[in-house]
């Protein structure tokens, strides 16, 4: 008999909080150069690759709870984004981005990758 697969969990959504939709929507559009889907309940949803990054308006409730410290993202034009990123000022103050090159085991193609704060994220109603 065939040994059974393991169940492991697959990530699909990533939750940041905001204070302003209007202002993340344009940071994160602008970002990720991609066009978000705007849902009821003050969200919009980003695909991101098998993962979907999911923005929320918490302004009405309270203010957004800061729970990751950075966001990864794996880009083939690292030049670009990284522009992108330098215009809205979502860089950190920190020496953290770095021009790495790595094997991705699932392509052949080498990927690079950029970290972006989370604390560098759009300025919000305090």
């Amino acid at each position: 008999m065939p040994a059974k697969k393991k169940d492991v969990p697959q990530f699909f959504r990533l939750n940041v909080e905001v204070g302003d939709l209007d202002k993340a929507i344009h940071f994160y559009t602008t970002l990720l150069g991609v066009e978000g889907r705007k849902q009821p309940g003050s969200r919009v949803y980003y695909e991101c690759g098998h993962v979907t990054l999911q923005v929320v308006d918490v302004s009405s409730v309270g203010k957004p709870h800061i729970a990751a410290k950075a966001l990864y993202f794996t880009v083939k034009d690292l030049e670009s984004i990284f522009e992108r990123a330098t215009s809205l000022g979502g860089l950190s103050r920190e020496s953290v981005q770095q021009h790495s090159t790595r094997s991705d085991s699932k392509s052949s193609e080498p990927s690079r990758s950029l970290s972006y704060p989370q604390a560098q994220t759009p300025k919000t109603s305090e």
